[in-house]
């Protein structure tokens, strides 16, 4: 979230730079006026709170003086008795306002970087750059799709996956199970070969830290929620839908010094998504599911380091897809598609030639002080309040790449690596998988009526 106080021309902040934000996502310009207006109300009832307690203060004094005295101080023990009571109502009055004004201030979106295409189409998304390996012919579409090659190597269930579980379920079996271990375990090591720290966290949060990492609309549209019973049970956990969300809270609350910094995280997890409304083409076989294993970058650094490392996580993802031969693009995300945590994000998009399109893979986002204001992660050495600046709380910023979505990624190479007898493994995976296969034949035959019903119920 934004600081409540960048609203605030008076306490250094610049409600119109928030406004053209708002503007250039597509949001609510008048949620910042608002937000003045809750703020100021939010003092002022502060204010009165604290003149409430110089008024019981005084009336101590001057009861303290009459006991001294030796007289009688009844009618001020009264007086001071009816303040209390007063203070306390008013301080659950500005505990609500401070909870409202919370609330609106977590609705507005990070400041959109000036680099950002500016539309509400992703039509409009900027590409950036394009890769392709030697002999790459984009007119040449291969017989099968990624789920139809899944198919025929045996490498997956989907309809016995879908018995257990209903739509989108699958089991992987095979050649498919130890292909998508085969990217964890590359994915992994090539992250640590990077100076990243591996940190398999835990795949479920509490709904206090949950809140403070995930968008609200996250809740109802795409987190799975596991609870003991009753509704909204303090025992409720949240089923995570990346490994950013438990990584970015484990320094909650903490306050990292400069000779910290910047901390990596190669985090690895299964993750868990609704996928609401997710229908078409993108619900073949495993591209698109409620289940499956990413190995993540997440970084916390300096704040004048991150868009550095911005530009490093991406190059990484590339370099990775690179090494695995899949042709790919990449795209700057236009305004209106963007997060609220996102000041600015990259989108790297593998070619699928049975589908003759880009597809998403990697999201990489500098999320700046966003999450890490609302997680309490400070940055750098404390200062008085009498230094300039010293009043202002600083935080480190926090980044977030995808390296690789497992099963993703998985379909990407089962299109550009199918032959017509079965699939050609790429080089950098071989020592992950039994035997170190530079092929793997084909034992079915193509997916007949039994497969034809599960990806009609996938669809729905």
């Amino acid at each position: 979230m934004l600081d409540p106080e960048d609203f605030i021309e008076e306490r250094g902040g610049n409600p119109q730079k928030i406004k053209e934000s708002q503007k250039r996502r597509g949001d609510s310009v008048e949620l910042v006026d608002e937000i003045i207006t809750l703020w100021k109300g939010s003092r002022a009832a502060q204010y009165d709170v604290d003149q409430t307690g110089t008024e019981i203060n005084s009336l101590q004094k001057q009861i303290g003086q009459r006991k001294k005295a030796k007289e009688d101080a009844e009618d001020l023990l009264l007086q001071k008795n009816q303040l209390q009571t007063q203070k306390i109502s008013k301080e659950e009055i500005v505990a609500s306002k401070r909870d409202t004004l919370q609330q609106k201030v977590r609705l507005v979106g990070n400041y959109v970087h000036d680099t950002v295409p500016i539309s509400n189409d992703e039509a409009n998304n900027e590409i950036v750059k394009k890769w392709a390996p030697e002999g790459f012919d984009p007119s040449q579409k291969p017989g099968l799709s990624h789920h139809e090659v899944l198919w025929r190597l045996d490498g997956y269930d989907p309809v016995r996956g879908v018995k257990l579980v209903g739509h989108r379920g699958y089991a992987l079996t095979g050649y498919g199970y130890f292909l998508n271990m085969a990217l964890i375990n590359y994915g992994v090591e090539f992250l640590f070969l990077k100076g990243y720290t591996p940190n398999q966290p835990p795949f479920f949060l509490d709904r206090d830290q949950m809140a403070k990492t995930a968008q609200l609309s996250q809740f109802d549209e795409e987190l799975y929620r596991v609870s003991e019973g009753g509704s909204n049970s303090e025992s409720d956990r949240y089923l995570i839908a990346t490994s950013e969300q438990p990584l970015s809270c484990l320094h909650s609350g903490e306050w990292l010094q400069p000779s910290q910094l910047p901390i990596k995280y190669a985090g690895y997890s299964t993750c868990f998504r609704k996928e609401a409304g997710s229908h078409g083409r993108d619900a073949w076989g495993v591209f698109r599911v409620h289940q499956f294993e990413k190995v993540e970058q997440f970084i916390l650094c300096k704040p004048d380091d991150s868009w550095q490392h911005f530009d490093d996580m991406i190059a990484i993802s590339e370099e990775f897809y690179k090494s695995l031969g899949l042709p790919y693009r990449v795209v700057s995300i236009v305004s209106g598609a963007l997060n609220n945590a996102a000041a600015k994000k990259y989108d790297l998009e593998a070619y699928f030639p049975f589908q003759a399109e880009y597809k998403e893979l990697v999201s990489c986002s500098n999320c700046t002080t966003y999450q890490t204001r609302e997680l309490e992660i400070r940055y750098g050495i404390k200062k008085a309040k009498t230094v300039v600046g010293g009043g202002r709380k600083e935080y480190v910023h926090a980044l977030n790449a995808t390296l690789c979505a497992t099963e993703r990624t998985m379909c990407g190479l089962l299109e550009n690596f199918q032959t017509e007898d079965g699939l050609a493994v790429p080089e950098v995976l071989r020592k992950y998988i039994p035997g170190q296969p530079s092929f793997i034949p084909f034992v079915k035959e193509a997916p007949g009526k039994e497969m034809a019903l599960s990806v009609r119920e996938n669809k729905r």
